[in-house]
């Protein structure tokens, strides 16, 4: 227990750090107050924490939800926000305990970062405007189409708001993006997002300039919005539920997605992605209840949770109770961020999210369809909207699996050698199948080797080799192996 608490804990405050600028970042980007984002991320560091199935894993308010949390909020409101994050909750929950885990895995990789691509094309088009202290507009074509002119608007320069706005938010880029780069070793842990918000925010002190800021309130209680009357009425609209349907889809993928680079990250602990479902479910529903937002594992303040070395859960929960007593105790200190900070923070987030590098390998390792998949679901996304932007991609995925699909079926044959399983994979190995190969791997103890044989698998679509890419590559839990040959 003390060598735990003395990793964890240091790594709590590193996480804590993280969280904070993108929490209430991601909050204003989705068109709701601040403070409903520092909600979601003490739900998701003390709830989530508690019961997740990916004890190393950071759950709060995601960036690769707030494309679709921002048009619900224009286009319903902001109440409308509590029923479908309860739905949504109960979609995942009742997923995990039917183990539907696997099958959001077998999600095609292009059409995953296709979705975040996009995602975050949107933020940066998005946040453009809220570093010149103006409301983005209500469609993410239109903050596209207007970024350039809103920038032109400026000149001739005069000094206004608009210009002082940018200022903080370029000081905050640039901080973050050179404190990254050149970050000294003995405090390297010091997170950039947090860094940069310092600085543009003394920037902003100091000279005074004219600038907008974060509106919090006094006390914490005041962000809590409980159900109106007509709650449970709306927990039976179709349109609703259905949206309640893509966001549990969307957030579950990005969680399991999450959980999975985890595993690849580190030897501490092994996902159980079923279980972590169910408490995402828990999470969501609860955030919807109390006026939060949708969560998700988040893959930046995971893996700063990793590098700074937690070992347990105890990491996750602490940062959500540093959350909860920082808000409780010096809500004065949020209201001395200018919002264009936070902008600038979310508008290196986006870009990083259109990873460049990912589209590269899809088409070094798997050829142009994997790439068509990853283009076409970003520019849906941008051009339409999140939903269908995925189903297009899906629908991709299955018409590059249509060759395969008419070729022999699928079968793993499982064998006991001493201390190894073996598992022997023989025909056609395609999206729709890999649920079945990650249930066979999950069910080895951790204690024996896994061997998989690939000699009988005829063919194979990239989602299906890219999961066993994954499992050869994933850091051994327990001692375990895994060799693919």
């Amino acid at each position: 227990m003390r060598e735990i608490l003395k990793r964890d804990i240091p790594a709590s405050v590193v996480v804590f750090l993280v969280a904070m600028p993108l929490c209430m970042g991601i909050a204003i980007a989705s068109g709701v107050p601040p403070e409903r984002g520092l909600l979601t991320g003490i739900i998701g560091g003390i709830v989530v924490g508690l019961i997740s199935g990916a004890p190393l894993q950071v759950s709060g308010p995601a960036a690769g939800l707030v494309v679709m949390v921002y048009d619900i909020v224009q286009t319903h409101g902001i109440t409308a926000l509590g029923p479908i994050l309860v739905l949504a909750g109960a979609i995942q929950g009742v997923a995990g305990l039917l183990r539907l885990g696997q099958w959001f895995r077998a999600i095609s990789p292009a059409v995953v970062h296709g979705m975040l691509a996009g995602i975050g094309v949107l933020i940066v088009a998005g946040q453009i405007h809220v570093l010149m202290d103006n409301k983005p507009l209500a469609s993410g074509l239109d903050n596209l189409m207007a970024a350039g002119p809103a920038l032109f608007g400026l000149l001739p320069l005069d000094g206004s708001g608009g210009e002082a706005a940018l200022l903080i938010g370029l000081t905050t880029i640039g901080a973050m993006l050179a404190w990254e780069r050149w970050r000294p070793e003995p405090i390297k842990l010091l997170p950039g997002a947090l860094v940069g918000v310092v600085a543009g925010s003394v920037v902003a002190a100091i000279a005074g300039l004219p600038v907008a800021y974060v509106a919090v309130p006094e006390r914490l209680a005041d962000a809590i919005a409980l159900p109106e009357a007509g709650f449970l009425g709306q927990l039976v609209r179709p349109d609703f539920l259905l949206m309640a349907l893509a966001l549990a889809v969307v957030a579950s993928a990005e969680t399991l997605l999450s959980a999975s680079a985890i595993d690849r990250m580190q030897s501490r602990v092994r996902t159980r992605y079923d279980r972590e479902l169910v408490a995402q479910g828990v999470g969501n529903s609860l955030s919807g209840l109390l006026g939060g937002l949708p969560m998700t594992g988040v893959i930046v303040r995971s893996s700063a949770n990793v590098h700074a070395g937690a070992v347990s859960r105890t990491s996750t929960i602490l940062h959500g109770v540093l959350i909860l007593a920082f808000v409780g105790l010096l809500p004065g200190v949020l209201a001395l961020v200018p919002t264009a900070a936070l902008a600038g923070v979310l508008v290196v987030t986006g870009l990083r999210l259109v990873s460049l590098r990912h589209v590269r390998a899809l088409g070094r390792d798997f050829g142009l369809m994997p790439v068509a998949i990853w283009l076409t679901t970003c520019t849906v996304v941008v051009a339409t909207d999140l939903l269908t932007g995925v189903l297009a991609g899906l629908a991709l995925s299955v018409l590059e699996s249509l060759p395969l699909l008419r070729r022999p079926g699928f079968r793993i044959r499982q064998t006991e050698a001493g201390s190894t399983t073996e598992l022997r994979l023989v025909g056609t190995g395609t999206f729709l199948r890999l649920p079945w190969l990650l249930s066979a791997l999950e069910s080895v103890p951790e204690d024996r080797e896994v061997r998989i044989r690939t000699k009988g698998l005829r063919r194979a679509d990239h989602t299906f080799v890219n999961a066993l890419r994954e499992a050869a590559n994933r850091k051994p839990a327990g001692g375990q192996r895994v060799l693919v040959t």
